[in-house]
């Protein structure tokens, strides 16, 4: 990893500064293959909860509104169960192969989502209202975790020598990622943050489950550990490169394309990697950044803050150079990823599907 010096000795790593080109249509068609192939056996996993949180968990995924009225809302970007079918396609094994796996990692992420919507007191997820917000934090929390009990059900009952291995790295993952949600809870609460610990909890926040999405289609398919292992890497770093941009998008994200609220990380003290970035970055912008955010930390009245005064942070950031070098982190991981792929044995069209959709992370607009 190439570094340079940031303020008090930490080592920020530079990245190649290149857009990747984007296949819209192919990425479309292969998230839309995802979410198709997966979207029955998920609303099956649904159905097995008990009221109401069967109808809970089916307003959480857009299939009814508030009302229980059936409904077509936006269920997200479906990247996990995309990941999980070409992995399948990667050990050799046909794509339906990953559906167990695609539907598991499709509902640990959602109850990840449950519980983080509740815990950083977001009232709107893709343009709704979320599931605490409309049916109370008791049935986002009971709703979470038995997404969480159907996704190891699902692998389970599949009753085989790969769904045991699937369900361990199912778990490990599960794991990684609940760490990563303490940690960014933590970091809150801390003045400052190191540009490394804060890639640590995001490889642990989101590159661990896409780590997973890429390997348990491949594992379930016979797939040897060096193979998933391998896959993981291209999925942990995809991880990171994803949550970059969201990080990008949680501060300057258009609300009507994020579904969130105008400057939404700064008005929650997330130390994301644009902030981290510009703390590490020394000058008068990150000195004056390091000030008023040291005043926020002490303050219980962010609520009260105009636009104004998120702005003035978010421009501060800007200047310090914390959003370029986000932008440049997120282009980098994105070539570490890729270059995984070349130590894995697959047929070359499952190959560049991978790479495909890789770029499309990194370019995506929300």
């Amino acid at each position: 990893m190439r570094t340079t010096s940031g303020t008090r000795g930490e080592k920020v790593p530079t990245a190649p500064s290149a857009n990747p080109a984007v296949d819209t249509a192919a990425v479309t068609a292969l998230l839309e293959r995802g979410r198709t192939m997966s979207t029955p056996e998920l609303r099956a996993a649904v159905d097995r909860l008990a009221p109401p949180m069967d109808t809970v968990a089916a307003y959480h995924f857009g299939w009814i509104d508030a009302h229980g009225r059936p409904a077509d809302g936006d269920g997200g970007k479906a990247v996990r169960p995309a990941l999980a079918l070409l992995s399948a396609e990667a050990a050799g094994a046909a794509p339906e192969v990953g559906i167990p796996g695609a539907v598991a990692v499709e509902l640990v992420h959602n109850f990840s989502l449950l519980h983080d919507d509740l815990m950083d007191g977001d009232e709107q997820r893709r343009h709704r209202d979320t599931v605490w917000k409309v049916h109370g934090p008791a049935q986002a929390i009971l709703v979470g975790d038995a997404l969480f009990a159907l996704a190891n059900e699902i692998l389970l009952e599949l009753g085989t020598v790969e769904a045991g291995r699937a369900t361990r790295r199912l778990t490990t993952a599960t794991r990684k990622l609940i760490d990563g949600q303490a940690q960014d809870i933590s970091y809150e609460h801390r003045e400052r943050v190191t540009v490394e610990e804060c890639l640590e909890m995001e490889g642990n926040k989101t590159g661990a489950l896409l780590a997973c999405a890429v390997s348990i289609g491949a594992v379930l398919g016979g797939a040897d550990d060096r193979t998933a292992d391998t896959l993981e890497a291209y999925g942990y770093h995809l991880g990171l490169a994803f949550q970059a941009v969201d990080d990008l998008l949680g501060i300057w994200g258009d609300p009507e394309a994020t579904g969130k609220q105008t400057w939404s990380d700064l008005r929650q003290r997330k130390k994301s990697l644009p902030v981290v970035a510009a703390l590490a970055a020394g000058g008068p912008a990150s000195e004056r950044l390091g000030e008023l955010l040291a005043a926020d930390a002490k303050s219980n009245d962010l609520d009260s803050f105009s636009e104004e005064e998120f702005a003035a942070r978010a421009a501060l950031i800007e200047e310090a150079g914390g959003r370029d070098w986000t932008s440049q982190e997120a282009r980098r991981q994105h070539a570490v990823a890729v270059e995984a792929l070349e130590r894995v044995d697959m047929p070359e069209h499952v190959r560049a599907q991978l790479v495909a959709l890789a770029d499309f992370v990194v370019v995506r607009k929300r």
